[in-house]
C-alpha cells in the first residue's frame, strides 16, 4: 500500500522521545527513592530498555504518518541484537596493506566468477552502460566486491539492525534517520518487509546501499515499478550505474593506474593521508592532481618502464600503504568510487578487477 506521508524529521532526542511515551500513556513510568535528596539531581538518568525506546520511535513514526498496518508489522517484531552491538563497537583491526588486500579481495575465484557474469549479462550490461554513461565491467566489479555477486548480503532484519544501532546510541541521529528511510522504502513497496535483509550495518541488498543510498540511488531496471536491489539483477545494475553517474563518473576514461615512482621522487606531492571529511579529503586531492604530462615530466612512469598516455588528463598521486608501498595515479572516476567507499584499498580493488575481467 503506496502512502503520502510527511519526510519532515521531528528529530526527537532519546531523552525526550521516552518522556513523550510516558506523557502519552503508553509505557509506565519507573520511579527510583532515594536517602539522599540533595544528590539525586546530579546522577544521570538510567538509559532506557529497548522497548521503551523502540515505543517513542513508534510514536515519533505515527507523527511521519506512516500507516498503521506497516507500523504494527516492523514494530511488533523489532530484535535487539547484542551481536550488531558487539560489531559495531569492536571492528577488528587487522593490519593490512594493499599487498595483502588486493589478493584476497580479488581473488582468482572472484576473477572468474567476474569474467562470468560479465558475459552472462552483457547485453543488459551494455544497454544499462550505455544509458547512464558507465563501462560495464565497473558495474560488475563493485557488484562482486560488495555482494560476491548476490550470494551474500546479510541476513539481518534492517529495521531491527537499525533500531539496535540507533538505540546503543554511538551514532544515534544518523541510525535513527536510517530507520525512518528503511520504513520509506517498506511504504513505498520495493520490498516487502520479510525480505528487507541485510547487513548489520543495515547495508542492503547486492549492491549494499543504506536505505539513504537506496532513495537517492536505486533504480527500476527493468520498469516493473519496483526498486528491487535484492533480486533483480537489472535493478542491481541501474542502481550501480545511476549512483556512480551521479559521482559524475566519465565513461570515457578509466579509474587510473599503478605507477613506478622515479628515485628521490618528492612524495609530498601525493595525497597527504589521513582521516578526513569528504570535503577537505577533495581539497587534498586537487592540491596533488596534475596533467599527465606533468607527472610524465617528473618522471612518473607506467608499470613496464614506459612514458605515461598523452592524454589531456588530471591525476591525483595516491600512496595507499606511505611512501615506501605502491603508488597509483588516479583519474576523475577515483574520486566518484572514492565516494561509494573512502578506503583507497577498496576503490583500488574496484578498479584492478575492472580491469582484469577485460583482460586479454
Amino acid at each position: 500500500m503506496k502512502i503520502k506521508f510527511a519526510l519532515k524529521n521531528v528529530g526527537m532526542p532519546l531523552l525526550l522521545a521516552t518522556s513523550l511515551v510516558t506523557a502519552a500513556g503508553s509505557i509506565a513510568a519507573t520511579s527510583q527513592t532515594s536517602n539522599e535528596p540533595d544528590t539525586a539531581t546530579t546522577e544521570q538518568p538510567a538509559k532506557p530498555s529497548f522497548e521503551t525506546y523502540t515505543a517513542a520511535l513508534r510514536l515519533e513514526a505515527e507523527q511521519k504518518g506512516y500507516d498503521k498496518a506497516l507500523l504494527d508489522q516492523v514494530f511488533s517484531s523489532l530484535t535487539f541484537h547484542e551481536r550488531v552491538v558487539k560489531a559495531d563497537q569492536s571492528q577488528p583491526e587487522v593490519v593490512e596493506t594493499l599487498s595483502t588486500y588486493l589478493p584476497k579481495r580479488v581473488s582468482d575465484i572472484r576473477i572468474t566468477m567476474a569474467r562470468g557474469f560479465y558475459q552472462q549479462y552483457l547485453p543488459e550490461l551494455e544497454k544499462i552502460g550505455e544509458k547512464y554513461g558507465v563501462q560495464p565491467r565497473f558495474i560488475v566489479a563493485l557488484w562482486g566486491l560488495e555482494s560476491s555477486f548476490g550470494r551474500f548480503m546479510g541476513t539481518y532484519s534492517i529495521p531491527s539492525a537499525l533500531a539496535t544501532l540507533a538505540y546503543d546510541g554511538r551514532r544515534e541521529t544518523f541510525f535513527r534517520q536510517e530507520f525512518f528511510n528503511a520504513l520509506d522504502i517498506l511504504a513505498e513497496g520495493h520490498i516487502s518487509f520479510a525480505d528487507m535483509k541485510g547487513s548489520w550495518a543495515g547495508a542492503m541488498g547486492q549492491s549494499q546501499f543504506m536505505p539513504s543510498s537506496f532513495l537517492a540511488y536505486a533504480q527500476d531496471g527493468d520498469g516493473d515499478g519496483k526498486k528491487d536491489i535484492w533480486t533483480n539483477q537489472l535493478d542491481v545494475f541501474a542502481s550501480i550505474a545511476n549512483y556512480l553517474k551521479q559521482q559524475d563518473w566519465d565513461n570515457s576514461i578509466t579509474w587510473g593506474r599503478e605507477v613506478i615512482l622515479p628515485e628521490g621522487f618528492d612524495t609530498s606531492m601525493a595525497i597527504q593521508r589521513g582521516s578526513l571529511a569528504r570535503s577537505a579529503w577533495l581539497g587534498r586531492w586537487n592540491d596533488s592532481a596534475r596533467s599527465l604530462a606533468k607527472w610524465n615530466e617528473l618522471g612518473v612512469r607506467r608499470l613496464n618502464g614506459t612514458a605515461l598516455p598523452t592524454r589531456d588528463l588530471q591525476a591525483a598521486l595516491i600512496l595507499p600503504d606511505g611512501d615506501d608501498g605502491r603508488a597509483f595515479l588516479g583519474y576523475d572516476n577515483y574520486k566518484s568510487l572514492m565516494h561509494w567507499n573512502r578506503s583507497y584499498y577498496f576503490v583500488t580493488s574496484v578498479g584492478h578487477l575492472a580491469d582484469l575481467i577485460i583482460a586479454e
